[in-house]
């Protein structure tokens, strides 16, 4: 079953649900990093994108910083999807660590189009190489040396 037909828009999911869903440790590894870390509480959302055959679509767990968004997890069975925007005033510092990234995270960089407020890259999280790349830009927009 897809995750936005588990819960509907006036059924927000626990923490717990969402964990027990997505079944992978990358995702608390990621949500630990961003919560210390960053200083960041997530927040529960719901999305109706239809973009991507819904892939998009459902509720979602978004990161943000003193107003700018730092990533968005969407959950999946058995792995998630995440967006990371990577800011223009980011863009410099977020092309110096590419080379310390993995193929997948380089090839993403390099595909995503650029816009007026950056890009936004979108990961299919599998491994810890992909939750580690990520780590390396949310930092980068959070500002965390």
């Amino acid at each position: 079953m897809h995750w936005n037909e588990l819960f509907s828009k006036e059924q927000e999911p626990s923490e717990d649900q969402i964990k027990e869903f997505v079944r992978t440790p990358l995702w608390d590894d990621l949500d630990q990093y961003l919560k210390q870390t960053c200083k960041v509480k997530p927040k529960v959302a719901h999305s109706n994108c239809s973009m991507d055959k819904g892939m998009w679509k459902g509720w979602n767990v978004k990161y943000q910083k003193s107003g700018k968004s730092l990533c968005t997890l969407y959950p999946k069975q058995d792995y998630f999807l995440a967006l990371v925007q990577v800011g223009l005033r980011d863009m410099n510092e977020a092309e110096l660590v590419m080379p310390l990234c993995s193929e997948y995270t380089q090839n993403l960089f390099q595909q995503a189009p650029s816009g007026p407020i950056g890009k936004f890259l979108a990961f299919e999280v599998t491994d810890e190489a992909i939750v580690n790349d990520m780590k390396r830009l949310v930092a980068i927009r959070a500002n965390v040396k």
